[in-house]
């Protein structure tokens, strides 16, 4: 599903996981609700294969939920902003992102942010301790060309307008609120990147309250998938989530590190994605058949 237009680039995302993610899914779905919505990678292959037709994106970071706003409810003017913010900075395109970032960390403004985050170095969102962006550009590349831009933010909106809920809440206030004919997908930070905080995002979130709202969600009834923790080699990020939870974990191997690549080592990237039960009893999965699926090989836990 590599083909499917996104607008943001943006480290993290599951946009190239997407399809094997889908496979776990029931076939119809009557709300996809994503607490960590970050660029919408999953509800949007999830419309393009029709798996749902109505999704709640939330994201506690208020200026990326309206940016996602803006390209599936506004395409033409958010493509139009991008365009002119970009065209302005060829006489000195250093300088100016550094302009553009004082005035987002400001302002706030999506339309700054969009900028931001097509030519920021790796598609990789940092921001400090106060909460500021603070991610250098890129020097080898001034982001998206406008006119690709432009397609993919059209492509998006045309697969989502007029389907979503937008939302910047707290994680548990939106898994409070969830329905059982929803499915949850979850894609939190992961817990114990760099100590308690994960420059990533605004926020990090705790671990044992994550763990007590995953109880709460099984205890309801409630159906979720969780990418959370993963391994770099012999590193792991983030804790394995308790057995309690009743959850089956996939080990999903999803090629070398580039990072790795480059100074010569054959590291490879694991991800793990949880199944609830409700799921696994509702989807009446037969898990032993994605020990065969290909290119990626996965280790079932």
């Amino acid at each position: 599903m590599s083909n499917l237009p996104h607008p943001i680039q943006y480290q993290g995302s599951k946009r190239n996981l997407a399809a094997f993610i889908l496979g776990f899914f029931p076939d119809k779905i009557d709300r996809l609700v994503e607490p960590f919505s970050g660029t919408a990678s999953i509800s949007i292959a999830a419309s393009a294969k029709q798996y749902a037709q109505r999704f709640w994106l939330n994201d506690l970071n208020q200026p990326l939920i309206e940016l996602l706003q803006l390209i599936i409810d506004d395409p033409y003017e958010i493509a139009d902003a991008y365009a002119n913010i970009w065209e302005e900075q060829h006489f000195d395109s250093i300088s100016h992102y550094f302009e553009i970032r004082t005035r987002f960390n400001q302002t706030n403004d999506p339309k700054l942010f969009l900028y931001l985050l097509a030519r920021c170095v790796k598609g990789s969102v940092r921001y400090n301790s106060e909460g500021l962006f603070n991610q250098s550009p890129d020097k080898r590349r001034k982001g998206t060309v406008p006119a690709t831009m432009s397609k993919n933010i059209t492509g998006v909106s045309s697969l989502l307008k007029g389907k979503c809920h937008f939302t910047a809440w707290d994680y548990r206030k939106v898994l409070a609120a969830v329905q059982k004919t929803d499915l949850v997908y979850l894609d939190p930070p992961y817990q114990g990147v760099c100590g308690n905080r994960d420059s990533r995002y605004l926020a990090g979130i705790d671990f044992d309250e994550f763990v007590l709202a995953l109880e709460s969600l099984n205890n309801r009834g409630i159906r979720f998938v969780i990418s959370y923790d993963g391994k770099l080699g012999n590193k792991t990020f983030g804790q394995i989530l308790p057995e309690r939870l009743a959850l089956k974990r996939i080990e999903i191997e999803v090629g070398r590190s580039s990072q790795s690549t480059l100074l010569g080592r054959s590291e490879k990237t694991i991800e793990s994605l949880y199944l609830s039960p409700n799921l696994i009893q509702d989807k009446l999965i037969d898990l032993s058949s994605y020990r065969r699926e290909q290119p990626r090989q996965l280790t079932l836990v």
